[in-house]
């Protein structure tokens, strides 16, 4: 029997476009509710508990909720929400995170999809990290700008509705000035920093698509060099279906970056660019923030989730 799946909040944005990468593919049933059902509590609780797979694409109370509402022990559960990032019992996934994740998602009834700017921050950080290059207490900032679908249907209006009371025709926007954004907690946990990131998001005036950055005093790091903090990158993600580290020599020849460049996929690439003679490093990660920065991340797991090809879908 093919395993049941319901996406609840397949209407909004992250939910349709996981909606579109499941649609056609015979290896599951995709469950929907009926419009005029979707906020009554009774169906759509008796639809949490009917199904194998529950992927919630949610605001963070809603998920909560819905979780609160799945009382059969089988049904597993994504949730694309930041509701669960850091709970205890639900495991973060990012497959790629270290030699332990994949399974660990492959064995868990509880999974929470990694934010798209903690995506590419955790990818750049961790590694590094991990082997010793970037000491756990080092001061860490991360710079990013996505498109403008990262901030949901409110920010979604504000570039796109001209009727929307905050309808804005600004090229580019700085936001998250308190410095209290929600991906930060899912960062430094998962990114192993002893210190709060510093993390300064920002919005263009484009859809989709995010550059992710990270700079460092090498310096201040340990035996570090542009070709140390490439290498250690590409041997964490060797062999990866969905992460690639570009080579220096392309860094080398790359003059700019389109945060566009990625959309429409479940990849993820990663750049060191900098000056040995300066010590200063500039890591950069280019993704789509609505595939690999969440609807292609929770297709993914799934697939892993029920013992399906990781890519199907992708």
């Amino acid at each position: 029997m093919k395993p049941r799946i319901f996406i609840d909040g397949e209407a909004g944005t992250t939910g349709l476009q996981i909606r579109d990468r499941l649609a056609g593919r015979t290896d599951i049933d995709l469950i929907s509710i009926a419009s005029e059902r979707r906020k009554d509590p009774a169906a759509r609780a008796e639809l949490l508990n009917a199904v194998d797979l529950v992927i919630l694409c949610l605001p963070d109370d809603a998920a909560r909720e819905a979780v609160g509402l799945i009382t059969n022990p089988d049904v597993k559960v994504i949730d694309a929400s930041s509701a669960h990032r850091t709970a205890p019992g639900w495991i973060f996934g990012f497959p790629e995170l270290d030699r332990e994740r994949r399974a660990s998602i492959a064995g868990s009834k509880r999974v929470s999809n990694p934010g798209c700017y903690s995506t590419g921050a955790i990818a750049l950080i961790r590694p590094l990290v991990q082997a010793g290059l970037l000491p756990s207490d080092y001061p860490v900032t991360i710079n990013a700008v996505s498109g403008y679908t990262g901030g949901g249907k409110a920010m979604i209006a504000e570039f796109e509705d001209p009727t929307s009371p905050n309808y804005t025709t600004a090229p580019y926007r700085i936001y998250g000035l308190a410095l209290g954004h929600k991906h930060v907690p899912e960062i430094q946990k998962y990114g192993a920093l002893l210190m709060r990131p510093l993390f300064t998001p920002a919005v263009g005036r484009y859809a989709q698509g995010m550059l992710v950055e990270v700079p460092l005093h090498m310096e201040a790091m340990t035996d570090a060099s542009l070709g140390a903090i490439q290498k250690t990158l590409a041997q964490h993600y060797k062999g990866s279906k969905f992460v690639e580290v570009a080579s220096l020599e392309e860094c080398r020849e790359t003059e700019t970056l389109d945060p566009e460049g990625l959309n429409g996929t479940n990849r993820l690439k990663l750049f060191v660019f900098g000056s040995e003679q300066a010590e200063k490093a500039r890591l950069v990660a280019l993704l789509d923030n609505l595939g690999k920065g969440a609807s292609g991340a929770a297709v993914q797991n799934m697939n892993i989730m029920l013992g399906l090809p990781e890519g199907a879908g992708l």
